[in-house]
């Protein structure tokens, strides 16, 4: 059974070369798309409180999943373009992360692993 990230990408893939827009999606463009996509998942945001869920309305909820949809897509585009497995990069950051930040040492703090000293 294929992976829903291996589907995604094969849907969108398809979605592209309906369009012949294959020769567009270099990893740069998509690379730079994904951070405007990024950066639109922002804009429901702006000027809330404290950017809870209860801050939300439908509209500005709907707005924020279809951007968090397009970050994805870019994303999934990207990862097919560079051959990288999205699943496996997942766990293998996790690893890194669980290295960089124990729980045991970093337990209710937000700093970044940087500023903890031994």
């Amino acid at each position: 059974m294929q992976s829903d990230l291996a589907s995604l990408r094969d849907l969108v893939s398809q979605f592209a070369d309906e369009r012949d827009w294959d020769k567009f999606h270099t990893p740069k463009n998509l690379a730079t798309a994904l951070s405007v996509e990024a950066s639109e998942l922002l804009e429901p945001f702006q000027w809330l409180t404290s950017g809870d869920k209860s801050e939300l309305d439908e509209g500005k909820q709907t707005a924020i999943r279809h951007e968090m949809a397009d970050v994805l897509l870019y994303l999934v585009r990207l990862a097919d373009k560079l051959d990288v497995d999205l699943y496996q990069a997942c766990l293998e950051k996790m690893d890194v992360n669980r290295t960089k930040y124990p729980a045991e040492k970093v337990w209710g703090d937000s700093r970044k692993y940087s500023d903890y000293q031994d």
